[in-house]
């Protein structure tokens, strides 16, 4: 009787103790699901691009994105031209996303028949939870090349002529589910300027804002401010405002804007329209996001410790 006292006593303490086991693994993995962690914060604007400059957004690793930009001429002519839908510019683009925080693009405009290059990178990004940041960081390079035929054939031509740079950082914060606003310091650089009294550096600042109006339209505001490379009366800042609208895989913006270009150099340093005056441009830009790999399966969490069933009969 002893012996099966004793055995009866083991045999209680190693269930009860299990039992405890059991109850705090539960415990601690109750406290891990309740822990917050650091997230990204996503979609403050629909595409990498808010209308004409670069947005804080990024694509997805393994994504491309294929753009098509297309502008009209001026609306203020009327007939004449058929409020601008007798001209016409594009730009065709396409984005890769390689990380989270890096993505490159290649592009090419009919306007002066200028290819475009661009690498963008976050050293830090907008985030909630524990070590999280406030605003998105982005630092832009890019490039152009102009391919149309020299003016002056006859003249000694140097390829590197055909070259401009521009260097942009993009600061930007999603504040809301609703609202998005952001600000790009830009450097523009041309290795020839048409006139010796004009700066081969010109420095600008663009302000880009998204206000979401219902589940799938969205107005976007794009706007750069020039100031040292506007030649008054000529020249003038670049403004363009527009519709978002979510269509399944695409993204259609409908906009108004003085701008012809549609790269930084061109859209910066050579929009000819003055708003104030209604010389305006309707345009659009359809977006269509390709996925190039199969993405990354998230592994369940196997449950931790012994499972003990206990059956009464």
């Amino acid at each position: 009787m002893k012996k099966l006292h004793l055995a009866a006593t083991c045999l209680f303490i190693f269930l009860f103790s299990s039992q405890q086991s059991l109850a705090q693994d539960d415990l601690l993995s109750l406290v891990a699901k309740d822990k917050p962690k650091k997230e990204r914060i996503k979609y403050a604007f629909k595409s990498p691009r808010v209308i004409n400059g670069h947005s804080m957004e990024f694509l997805n690793p393994r994504t491309m994105d294929f753009r098509i930009l297309h502008r009209f001429g001026p609306l203020d002519q009327g007939y004449k031209n058929f409020f601008g839908f007798d001209q016409a510019n594009m730009r065709m683009g396409l984005d890769f996303g390689i990380f989270h925080n890096l993505m490159v693009g290649i592009g090419r405009s009919n306007y002066k028949k200028e290819v475009d290059g661009y690498i963008k990178f976050a050293p830090v990004r907008q985030s909630t939870g524990p070590g999280s940041f406030p605003v998105t960081i982005a630092l832009v390079s890019g490039m152009t090349l102009n391919t149309s035929p020299w003016e002056d054939p006859a003249k000694q031509n140097f390829y590197t002529s055909r070259l401009a740079y521009y260097f942009q950082t993009i600061i930007g914060r999603k504040f809301s589910e609703s609202f998005t606003f952001q600000l790009s310091p830009t450097l523009v650089h041309l290795n020839i300027v048409p006139l010796q009294t004009q700066s081969n550096d010109i420095y600008a600042l663009g302000a880009g804002a998204r206000m979401k109006v219902s589940k799938r339209v969205a107005i976007t505001v794009d706007y750069f401010h020039n100031f040292n490379g506007l030649e008054e009366g000529v020249t003038f800042d670049p403004i363009s405002v527009g519709f978002d609208i979510e269509t399944g895989g695409h993204v259609f913006q409908l906009h108004f804007s003085n701008a012809t270009g549609m790269n930084e150099r061109a859209f910066i340093m050579e929009t000819t329209n003055d708003w104030a005056k209604k010389q305006m441009r309707f345009g659009f830009n359809l977006s269509r996001v390709f996925q190039l790999g199969k993405k990354k399966e998230k592994k369940k969490a196997e449950p931790k410790g012994n499972i003990i069933t206990i059956i009464n009969k």
